[in-house]
């Protein structure tokens, strides 16, 4: 098991661009649901707007979360201002 946290901020006043491809993202990301332990949307303090999101996979190496994301549809869009991944090794509970 390897684990990967990826998180993705979106531009400024990206939302239109966000909803514009919502689904997309999303059957694009069921396909990934044997490979994904969570995602979702990162929302404002008030739990009123997306901002961004995350996921974490647990995939078999590096090269598989570049696949994610270099296919995603939020990505091919434009919609994030930036992108990370981390290595992540769970602990608790």
């Amino acid at each position: 098991m390897t684990l990967y946290i990826i998180t993705c901020i979106d531009k400024p006043d990206a939302l239109d661009l966000r909803l514009a491809n919502r689904q997309a993202h999303l059957d694009y990301a069921r396909a990934w649901t044997d490979k994904m332990l969570m995602g979702g949307p990162l929302l404002s303090d008030d739990g009123e707007s997306m901002q961004g999101s995350m996921l974490v996979l647990d995939v078999e190496d590096r090269a598989q979360v570049d696949d994610f994301i270099a296919n995603d549809p939020y990505g091919l869009a434009g919609l994030f201002a930036s992108v990370t991944v981390r290595r992540y090794k769970k602990v608790l509970p």
